[in-house]
């Protein structure tokens, strides 16, 4: 065994690491002596104090033990122990692999996102410019719940759908901003508008039953309401919105983004909106309402939630903070009729017990102070700003072209380029950009060379340049 003192893990750690792959091995056989503190110390050159310290830590996990007036050995009668290396060899010798529940096999063969090329100038990040968030207010009233909550105190029932102050800023809030009639009492915090979406699936959906999405629409409500087992039915939308009158027969839920289509950026009319709540009305229907960025509309006032226009006993609402503040805060909300809000608790309690206390304190605070609303307008100023910047570029450098989608709302717009070389050279050039073949039902379906341009966190400067260059391979 050696030691590496260029190594950030440190020595002792080092030699359990060593000493545990050698069990494993069988090159420290069951039943062998090691040397001793002051041998190993003498045969390694290191301190005897290190070599107590990894044999301590593997005496306490049982890969050594202690025997009076004998020695440390290897327990004669330890199990074999799974190495990467162990691993490997089973993988190799063709030997199933641990069976994974229905619910996984649904999800199909995903994987995490992989991390975007380095760019220069990046249109696929969500992130929203998190340079202008007030972080010294925001961290200021962070400090104070630290001082002011006993850290200790385990979660209570009453803690499940969220803390009061912040339940009850979030019912005034979406009243007189988003139309949403409620009460506190029918808000629950979630960790982010995600996981709202997991509840609404575990609470409502039943394997087989049929849940109808938006075509395009929003990737990880088709995986995580397939992987429940609903037969999730893509229904087509056009400058309208969702075309209601395509919804399927057996549909029980439909999730929508009425006021911002995900991801062609139009809004559900009102003919439409109407059309939807009375569909609802059949028995043992619901709508889940997707809100996730209808702060940010540039053309008149923000639109009012589906939720607040009919029969609020037929709509499940869902928002989120992550792009009106920064997306680490993982808090979003969901809205829930009367009659479920026991269940949702339910469902919730058993997830993660409660969603994290100092974060809830501080942005309860934080929208008490008006810091929120301000915060928000404020942004939609910079935000259509960058809009504007980016259109007319496109306009500007590309023309005809390019085919722009509803852009009165949002945080990006919806793109077709004439020919596949825009992109090509973007790619080459430095600029990432984000197909929306993944929106599809069938991504093979998609237009042809359709993207995602999102300039939230992109300085006007920089998009007019993303722009230019994409345009050099047009003309």
């Amino acid at each position: 065994m050696v030691v590496d003192r260029r190594r950030s893990l440190p020595l002792h750690g080092q030699l359990v690491q060593q000493v545990k792959a050698r069990i494993a091995d069988r090159r420290l056989a069951p039943g062998a002596r090691v040397p001793s503190t002051r041998d190993a110390a003498l045969l390694l050159g290191v301190s005897r104090t290190t070599v107590t310290t990894a044999y301590e830590q593997l005496l306490s996990e049982g890969y050594l033990e202690s025997r009076r007036g004998a020695g440390t050995f290897v327990p004669a009668h330890l199990p074999p122990v799974a190495t990467p290396r162990a691993e490997a060899a089973t993988a190799a010798a063709g030997l199933p692999p641990v069976r994974v529940s229905a619910f996984m096999a649904r999800l199909g063969d995903w994987r995490p996102p992989a991390p975007a090329p380095h760019a220069v100038i990046d249109l696929s990040s969500r992130e929203p410019d998190l340079r202008l968030f007030p972080l010294a207010e925001w961290s200021r009233l962070l400090r104070q719940q630290m001082r002011r909550r006993p850290l200790g105190r385990s979660p209570s029932h009453e803690d499940i759908g969220g803390l009061a102050p912040l339940r009850d800023a979030i019912a005034s809030y979406l009243r007189y901003a988003r139309g949403v009639i409620c009460d506190p009492e029918q808000v629950m915090v979630v960790t982010g508008s995600q996981q709202a979406l997991d509840l609404c699936a575990r609470v409502l959906v039943n394997p087989g039953d049929c849940v109808a999405l938006e075509n395009p629409g929003y990737p990880e409500a088709r995986r995580l309401f397939g992987a429940v087992g609903a037969r999730v039915m893509p229904v087509p939308v056009d400058a309208d919105g969702l075309r209601v009158s395509r919804l399927p027969p057996r549909a029980r839920t439909a999730i929508v983004t009425p006021s911002h289509q995900y991801p062609l950026g139009m809004a559900l009319s009102l003919t439409r909106r109407l059309e939807l709540l009375q569909w609802a009305q059949s028995p043992d229907r619901l709508i889940i309402e997707n809100d996730y960025d209808s702060e940010f509309r540039y053309d008149g006032s923000p639109l009012p939630a589906l939720q607040g226009l009919g029969d609020t006993s037929r709509v499940v609402y869902v928002g989120t903070f992550s792009l009106s503040m920064f997306p680490a805060l993982r808090i979003g909300y969901v809205v829930v009729p009367r009659p479920l809000v026991i269940p949702f608790l339910q469902a919730k309690w058993h997830t993660d017990r409660h969603t994290p206390h100092l974060e809830q304190g501080a942005l309860a605070e934080f929208m008490a102070r008006g810091h929120l609303a301000r915060h928000i307008r404020r942004m939609r100023r910079v935000y259509r700003r960058r809009r504007d910047v980016l259109l007319d570029a496109l306009h500007t450098h590309l023309g005809a072209d390019v085919t722009v989608a509803d852009t009165s709302s949002g945080l990006h717009v919806v793109v077709r380029f004439a020919t596949g070389r825009v992109a090509e050279q973007a790619r080459r050039c430095g600029v990432t950009l984000l197909s929306t073949a993944a929106c599809y039902a069938d991504p093979a379906s998609a237009p042809a060379h359709e993207y995602l341009l999102r300039f939230s966190n992109v300085s006007e400067r920089l998009l007019a340049e993303a722009v230019r260059r994409m345009a050099a391979a047009a003309h």
